[in-house]
C-alpha cells in the first residue's frame, strides 16, 4: 500500500479560524455550528465540538475521539459535509497550504 496525496479542490472549500488567545466565543460559536456528524444520515450539527479559549482547546470529532488544540493550530470545516480538520501551526507555518 502506497501513501496518497490529499488536497481541496478550491482554496475557498474550507471555513478556518486561528486557534489562539484572540479566538472569541463567537468564534468558537460559528464554527462549532458547522461541524456536522457524519454518521446520522440527517448529519446533525455536533454540539460542543470545539471548547476552549486563551490558546488551548478540545476538538471532538463527531464519532471518532478527542483532539487538543494548541495556538496558531488552523481548524477548518470542509463547507459541504462539516467535518473538522486540525492542522498543527507547525505544520501550517511549512507545508504547502494557502490560507488566509
Amino acid at each position: 500500500m502506497a501513501l496518497k496525496t490529499l488536497g481541496t479542490n478550491a482554496t475557498s472549500s474550507l471555513s478556518a479560524l486561528v486557534f489562539g488567545s484572540n479566538v472569541t466565543p463567537a468564534d468558537i460559536a460559528t464554527l462549532t455550528a458547522n461541524i456536522k456528524d457524519d454518521i446520522n444520515v440527517a448529519h446533525p450539527i455536533w454540539p460542543g465540538a470545539l471548547l476552549g479559549m486563551a490558546g488551548k482547546g478540545t476538538l471532538y470529532i463527531p464519532n471518532r475521539g478527542v483532539l487538543t488544540v494548541q495556538a496558531g493550530d488552523y481548524i477548518a470545516v470542509d463547507a459541504t459535509t462539516g467535518w473538522p480538520i486540525l492542522v498543527s501551526a507547525y505544520s501550517i507555518a511549512s507545508g504547502p497550504w494557502t490560507h488566509s
